[in-house]
């Protein structure tokens, strides 16, 4: 996979801030998708010692989530964790893992926000206008926004909304579980992306193809002994 060359990554938090704010201006929202055939998970694992850090996708068939591929990088992490920031990050050892990819998913699924975000361009929306393709933010916790209640049961959720825009919904993926964050990234409706984030999940929390990336960068960052 071939990942636009838009901007520098190594930049000052003022800059980092600018590039969003000019991103955003790329995005592309609302899209109807067909079905799709192959929706991966990202997740990235970062040493508590060092800079070390490790980026994973797995890439599952839907709907019935069975392992089609995966692929991994290993690389140092050098700009800091900054909430809001966590594309500059992030997204160059997971553009490094992209790159080991045999085909290309028809969705991907972030850990991480989408334009939920305060300036709408989490690493789901980064990631997505740097590649042109459909992604979706899937959080497990509120970088920005209020929603209302969300019922107990299982596919309940509540829209998440910041300075009168709907942003995302607060969605309950487990019945009496804490409820998922999920926001569009990139080419693609909050409907859909709900729908979508709700028939990853079987019997966990988190979606499938996420959790299945983040098993896969604990278990090699463990391997490494960089706990």
């Amino acid at each position: 996979m071939i990942a636009r060359s838009l901007h520098p990554w190594n930049v000052s938090y003022k800059e980092a801030v600018e590039i969003q704010n000019k991103l955003r201006k790329e995005l592309v929202l609302d899209v109807s998708i067909s079905v799709p055939k192959a929706v991966a998970g990202i997740d990235v694992s970062v040493s508590k010692s060092s800079s070390d850090g490790w980026a994973a996708v797995v890439v599952l068939s839907y709907p019935y989530l069975e392992l089609l591929e995966e692929s991994w990088a290993q690389g140092k992490i050098d700009f800091p964790y900054i909430p809001g920031l966590l594309s500059f990050r992030e997204i160059p050892l997971i553009i490094k893992a992209l790159q080991g990819l045999s085909s290309v998913p028809d969705v991907f699924l972030c850990d991480g926000q989408g334009i939920a975000h305060p300036r709408r361009m989490g690493l789901a929306a980064h990631l997505g206008v740097l590649l042109r393709k459909t992604t979706i933010g899937c959080a497990k916790t509120r970088l920005t926004g209020r929603h209302g209640e969300v019922g107990q049961a299982k596919g309940e959720y509540a829209l998440l909304e910041d300075r009168g825009e709907v942003i995302g919904a607060a969605l309950r993926t487990r019945s009496g579980v804490k409820p998922v964050f999920v926001s569009p990234g990139y080419a693609i409706s909050l409907g859909m992306a709900v729908d979508l984030v709700l028939a990853c999940c079987t019997k966990y929390r988190i979606p499938e193809p996420i959790r299945a990336a983040h098993n896969l960068v604990n278990h090699l960052r463990e391997a490494q002994g960089s706990a």
